[in-house]
């Protein structure tokens, strides 16, 4: 009985844990992109957790990105099949999960099987790209009159040579800003040693000098407990 409780808890814990950062992809998704239309999908609801509509600077809807968030200790393919059922009956163009676990056969994001896959702290450069490539295949399709597959089109230009390119100067600006981050760090640890260093000698000195002179007048000189 207490097992079966202790996993309840456990199942309740994380349940919560994955509606918190559904909310937290939501808000992020609304602030950085004000002009698009970031849906809920209700809950109980077959579909994705999140929709995004794109939209250009004139307001025209560009195309249809769906969000699945995913906070477990393992990642699974099911989660594909799953997301891309759900992209063809949402007419979605794009369908990107957000996990905190990457497939084992992936170190940073990237596209796989038909679906983007990301963590949250990547989820924001990814958009902007994937939105950047909807906006401009609904250019193209649009100054050719519709000649064109807007699918094609897309495919093309997801694996093609300009949209890799783009996602090397993300990551290029990723890494050069974690590698900035860590020399920081690693300098203020320095410096807060060296300080840490300089505060223990001048401790040490004021607690010799005042040991001195209580030595010369006695109890003249008041206990300091600051230095007991």
């Amino acid at each position: 009985m207490a097992e079966v409780m202790r996993r309840k808890m456990e199942q309740g814990s994380m349940q919560l844990q994955g509606e918190v950062m559904e909310l937290a992809l939501e808000e992020l998704l609304r602030v950085t992109f004000p002009f698009d239309t970031i849906d809920e999908v209700a809950k109980g609801t077959r579909g994705a957790d999140c929709v995004q509509l794109v939209r250009n600077n004139l307001a025209q809807v560009c195309g249809k990105i769906i969000y699945e968030s995913k906070r477990t200790k393992a990642f699974t393919n099911e989660w594909i099949e799953k997301l891309k059922q759900d992209m063809r009956s949402q007419q979605a163009d794009i369908a990107v999960i957000v996990t905190e676990v990457l497939p084992r056969d992936m170190e940073s994001f990237g596209f796989k099987d038909g679906v983007w896959i990301c963590r949250f702290s990547d989820v924001k450069a990814l958009a902007f790209l994937l939105r950047d490539s909807l906006i401009k295949i609904y250019g193209a399709v649009a100054s050719q009159e519709n000649k064109g597959d807007k699918m094609q089109l897309l495919y093309d230009y997801l694996t093609g040579v300009e949209f890799r390119q783009n996602i090397e100067a993300v990551m290029e600006g990723f890494l050069s800003l974690k590698d900035g981050i860590t020399r920081e760090k690693m300098q203020m640890e320095k410096i807060w040693k060296e300080r840490e260093k300089q505060l223990d000698k001048v401790l040490l000195n004021t607690t010799q000098f005042y040991g001195s002179i209580k030595g010369i007048v006695g109890n003249a000189v008041g206990d300091l407990k600051m230095l007991e």
